[in-house]
């Protein structure tokens, strides 16, 4: 199970430790297991060497000058894999020569330095000697005569320039070398506080595994009450998508015989609507009619009288007597067939209430959740006991693996190499008190060659008379000379000395640095200790070989370094799945086989549902036959869009009126204004509330709407009815013989929702695994500690830069010695001078000597020669 396999694995490795993760709400469907639960690590494997870095850059910058050569990989390997002395003769070996050689060609840099170190180490104490012996033989300057120059004040302020322009170089080499020796004491005084951080962080990663093993075990529990929430649910969850499946034919089906249904009773009212409206429009019209017939029969009486037979009136009583016939209805509602016949057999359907049918269906339909969850209640009970026995075994093997004896092991064995180190450091830091003493004493003895010629240049300078002759200068000025020679003994007594130590530090710094750190640094140093049969000639892997007794393994240092730096799992930085198969840990059919299996026997019986019984088809197709097909629509709509009168009654009463008036005066022309008045009055009184009247507009307006709603009810009456019948037919077979395969699909979407919970909580894991338990970032520090920072960064560095600085005073000692020397004899007060005559050379400042008495045998010898 997952949990063992993570109970395992701290077992080897430890517990986790990552940075704290931030908040996140998981996608929908998924489950949330949180982060395991992990500590913050004191440690910062960096380090910040603050404003010495500048010297550290300079020496790196000098050091790639020496050895501008990358990292020779394959020479090393070819050097650590070849056997040197292991038979005679071994070095005369021609691939050998040829390693030499390479390896020769590698340091070159290195070797020539240190050659030039070695001659100055070895010349300059024998030349030192040589010029000592040399002017006690008053030779090399030893003699206290100093012969006049005209350039004598331009050399002696040269000299004193130079002099002190070097002893300023000096000055900053000995003030970098005292900084990287304070520095390095410094940092070794500071170890002591990032050695214990060291050891708290590997603390913290044994002492918090016992809250992530809790964790990850109760973590169970969220897939768990997942699970069994989903199995609670599996009425809304399992009989909701089998309702869904099984609905995409069944509620088309329902929802056009409700519609159906909807139509018999629209129907319905459309009928009686027609029958009401037709009546309504029939009384209407027919009085109208009655009306008409009248006014038009006592009209044609009146053009049967004799004054029409007038020659004056004949014309105008015959143009009226044929205009009579305008005068009758349009629209005659008295001749449309009846609708009674259709009205009754509608209402005999709708003696059976369709809808009622329907909503039955629709009611066991939607019960189809519960009818699962009635069948499915026994399963459903074997599946959480399954869980539950799940969820126990995970318990007992938690409770039985041993990982606290190995944890208080550990534990045990890092005190001890804790106190270890604890009792030792001491010892540490008072041998490099004794190293902080001697490299002091070293800058010591440049400090006191810089005094003594500090105070000659002091002394000199200062008490220096030009007006003097070199064998009167003053006592200050001789005391600066003396300084000056002085610091030129000390010079040769000391300079040999310093020069070895720089020698010896700059051959073992430098090749540290370009050897181990810059390799370290971008990693190919593990390049190398990854190289096959290097560090064992048996073992092709040498990191598998030591962890797993297995060297054909790919286990590289340089992974598990950059794993361990990126803070991945212990499990995936060593490969553990070599030592045991995390996929067998977390085999899914562990876990889901009996859960799958109990799922896989749900059967669901759903023919208990009936979507539309007999009577309600037989009602359909009742209502297919009532008879509204054979209405004669046409003739309905053809009545309703005529007007109510032939013609125009007001129209008509005022031509009657203006023809009326072309007649003589009397009672025909009376009569027929009469006529003229009652038809207008008919016009008010009936065509206009049959035109205008909200009755009659209801009653032609509702006819109108009716009619056209039963023409489109009636298109295909039968057709209709029976694709509805079809398709709730349809839908009855699909519940009563096809719902076994979509209950088993469905079924088996609901299976897999199931496992996937079992599913999302080993992926957990396994993440988890690889990524959080165990972390080894505290074994990357470890190793950055003791390389990057202790041994780089604080020794290498500090070392480097101490010979670079004692170097550079070392080497600076050579033209401070010439310059001190000859500086030194326009100091020193002599014992003998030059002295020239006044006529010839004239007055120079200096008195002849015989008016001193002094002897001068160089002027003495000139003239006996002369």
């Amino acid at each position: 199970m997952a949990v063992e396999l993570c109970l395992l694995l701290l077992v080897f490795c430890g517990s986790t430790i990552s940075e704290v993760q931030p908040i996140y709400k998981p996608p929908p469907g998924t489950l949330d297991f949180g982060f395991v639960p992990a500590k913050t690590y004191d440690t910062g494997a960096y380090h910040e060497p603050g404003p010495i870095g500048v010297l550290f850059k300079i020496v790196r910058a000098y050091l790639y000058l020496v050895q501008p050569n990358s990292f020779p990989q394959d020479l090393v390997r070819k050097l650590a894999q070849q056997k040197f002395g292991n038979a005679q003769g071994d070095y005369q070996k021609p691939e050998n020569v040829v390693l030499t050689l390479q390896a020769i060609y590698y340091e070159i840099g290195f070797i020539v330095s240190a050659a030039l170190g070695f001659v100055f180490i070895l010349l300059l104490p024998l030349v030192g000697l040589c010029f000592c012996m040399c002017r006690c033989c008053d030779n090399c300057g030893g003699e206290m005569h100093q012969r006049q120059k005209k350039n004598a004040d331009c050399q002696r302020s040269c000299f004193a320039t130079f002099l002190f322009v070097a002893s300023l170089i000096i000055s900053v080499g000995v003030l970098c070398a005292y900084a990287a020796n304070q520095h390095l004491t410094n940092q070794v005084r500071g170890a002591k506080k990032l050695v214990n951080s060291n050891f708290k962080d590997l603390k913290i990663f044994l002492n918090d595994t016992p809250a992530q093993i809790d964790y990850l075990v109760s973590q169970y529990n969220t897939t768990k009450d997942k699970a069994l929430s989903d199995l609670n649910n599996v009425g809304p969850l399992l009989g909701s998508r089998v309702q869904e499946q099984l609905g995409k034919e069944v509620r088309p089906a329902l929802d056009a015989a409700l519609t159906m249904a909807g139509a018999i009773r629209e129907t319905r009212e459309a009928l009686e609507n027609v029958s009401v409206s037709v009546e309504v429009l029939q009384e209407g019209t027919e009085r109208l009619h009655a009306n008409l017939t009248d006014v038009k029969m006592h009209l044609s009486n009146t053009l049967n009288d004799s004054a029409c037979s007038a020659t004056q009136a004949a014309s105008t009583c015959n143009i009226i007597r044929n205009s009579l016939n305008q005068l009758n209805i349009n629209a005659n509602f008295s001749g449309l067939p009846g609708v009674s016949s259709q009205l009754a057999k509608v209402n005999d359907v709708l003696k059976i209430d369709l809808s009622s049918l329907v909503q039955k269906g629709y009611a066991a339909f939607n019960d189809t959740p519960d009818l699962v969850v009635n069948q499915t209640r026994n399963i459903l009970s074997d599946i959480k006991n399954v869980l539950e026995s799940i969820g126990s075994n995970i318990t007992i093997f938690a409770k039985t693996l041993p990982v606290q004896k190995i944890l208080a092991d550990l534990t045990m064995y890092l005190t001890q190499s804790e106190a270890y180190v604890q009792d030792y450091f001491p010892v540490v830091e008072q041998y490099d008190f004794y190293r902080w003493l001697g490299c002091l004493i070293l800058c010591c003895m440049v400090v006191l060659i810089l005094i003594f010629y500090c105070l000659g240049l002091l002394c000199g300078t200062c008490g220096y008379d030009k007006h003097a002759s070199p064998t009167t200068r003053g006592c200050i000025s001789n005391t600066g000379g003396n300084f000056l020679m002085a610091g030129v003994g000390f010079s040769f007594l000391f300079s040999w000395v310093l020069m070895t130590v720089v020698v010896l530090t700059f051959v073992t710094g430098g090749n540290v640095e370009k050897l181990v750190c810059e390799p370290f640094e971008d990693k190919t140093l593990f390049k190398v200790l990854d190289t096959p049969y290097l560090l064992n000639q048996h073992w092709k892997n040498y990191l598998s070989g030591i962890l797993f007794k297995n060297p054909n393994i790919n286990l590289t240092f340089e992974n598990v370094y950059s794993d361990c730096k990126e803070n991945k799992g212990i499990y995936t930085s060593l490969h553990l799945e070599h030592l045991f198969n995390i996929n067998e840990f977390l085999n899914i059919s562990m876990y889901t086989e009996d859960v799958a299996l109990k799922i896989e026997h749900i059967q669901i019986n759903l023919s208990k549902i009936i979507l539309l019984d007999e009577i309600g088809k037989e009602n359909l197709l009742n209502f297919s036959s009532s008879g509204i097909e054979g209405i004669n629509f046409a003739a309905y709509l053809a009545e309703i869009n005529k007007s109510v009168t032939k013609v125009d009654l007001l129209s008509f009463a005022n031509d009657l009126e203006a023809r009326a008036d072309q007649l003589p005066k009397g009672a025909l022309e009376n009569a027929l204004k009469g006529h003229a008045n009652n038809i207008r009055m008919i016009h008010n009184q009936q065509v206009i509330p049959l035109e205008q009247a909200m009755k009659y507009v209801k009653a032609r307006s509702t006819l109108n709407q009716s009619i056209r709603l039963l023409k489109r009810t009636s298109s295909e009456l039968m057709v209709k009815v029976k694709n509805v019948i079809s398709a709730v037919n349809a839908a009855q077979l699909l519940i009563n013989n096809n719902a076994s395969l979509v209950i088993v699909q469905e079924t088996k979407k609901y299976m897999d929702t199931i496992v996937g919970y079992f599913e999302q909580y080993i992926e957990w894991v396994k993440e988890s695994i690889a990524m959080e338990v165990a972390a080894c970032k505290p074994i990357a520090n470890v190793i950055d500690t003791a390389v990057d920072i202790f041994l780089c960064s604080y020794i290498t560095d500090s070392v480097n830069t101490f010979w670079f600085g004692l170097g550079g005073s070392s080497i600076f000692l050579i033209p401070a010695i010439i310059f001190a020397v000859k500086l030194s004899k326009y100091y020193r007060r002599m014992d003998t001078e030059d002295v020239y005559d006044d006529t010839e050379n004239g007055n120079n400042g200096y008195h002849k000597e015989h008016l001193y008495g002094i002897h001068n045998p160089v002027f003495t010898s000139s003239v006996e020669q002369w």
